[in-house]
């Protein structure tokens, strides 16, 4: 069996044609517990747990066939709040899978947890992996928001929804969901990975190396220039480029 990792997932060899693609993504203190530090609704602090899991697998053009849901709390009300959410994320990208839920049954909890695990199943000449080349444009979708940020967002960050439709356009080679790294990480990352280097061409709007939180900007690679913006701040970075020859 061949294992291989590209960004946040694990690619999984099924046989010559099909893959398994696995992300997962964990969230603590974030909720209406006592000792939460982020106060947020527990609706909201799982569908966008399982937002952050879903856009990696979804971004590398996976399709996704289960998800494994742990709830570090009760049952009822949190365990069922947060299963609303994630439901409700499911619903927003028509997808419906089957649900491997685990909740705490036995200890009272004061602090909210969750971990959330997407599987998806792809073709791997479909797979948008490792297609970035030199002269290829570079945007970033959205605002990088975390905590609070997010809560209180109004139509400044990525969504699942959004994703699907960048993926429809065959000018779009690669989508790099933002996180805790930045935008600036995840350009490092691209950019050693193919050998290649950018100069930024960007108006100071953008923080680079803030953390998108659960991934509230994407990265896109395009072979042209994008003109719709999908609702969303788009901005125009740079171009890849090639190191000049000796």
């Amino acid at each position: 069996m061949l294992v291989d990792r590209y960004r946040d997932a694990e690619i999984i060899l099924l046989n010559q044609e099909e893959v398994l693609v696995i992300a997962c993504d964990s969230c603590g203190a974030i909720g209406i517990k006592e000792q939460d530090q982020v106060k947020a609704s527990h609706y909201i602090v799982g569908k966008y747990t399982a937002r952050v899991s879903l856009m990696e697998v979804l971004s590398l053009g996976a399709k996704v066939i289960s998800l494994t849901v742990n709830i570090c709390n009760e049952p009822y009300p949190t365990g069922d709040e947060i299963l609303k959410g994630i439901q409700s994320e499911l619903k927003t990208c028509n997808i419906e899978v089957p649900i491997t839920v685990s909740t705490e049954k036995n200890i009272s909890t004061t602090m909210t947890a969750l971990g959330v695990t997407v599987i998806g199943i792809g073709k791997r000449k479909d797979l948008k992996i490792d297609r970035a080349v030199k002269q290829d444009f570079v945007y970033v979708f959205g605002i990088p928001k975390l905590g609070n940020e997010v809560v209180e967002d109004e139509g400044e960050i990525t969504d699942t929804h959004v994703l699907l439709q960048l993926l429809k356009d065959p000018y779009i080679k690669e989508i790099i969901p933002v996180g805790s790294s930045g935008i600036q990480g995840e350009i490092e990352k691209l950019l050693r990975a193919k050998k290649l280097y950018m100069t930024y061409r960007e108006d100071g709007s953008l923080d680079f190396n803030k953390s998108a939180g659960p991934c509230t900007a994407v990265i896109v690679i395009s072979e042209r220039k994008l003109e719709e913006s999908y609702g969303l701040p788009q901005n125009f970075i740079g171009k890849l480029e090639e190191y000049p020859s000796c």
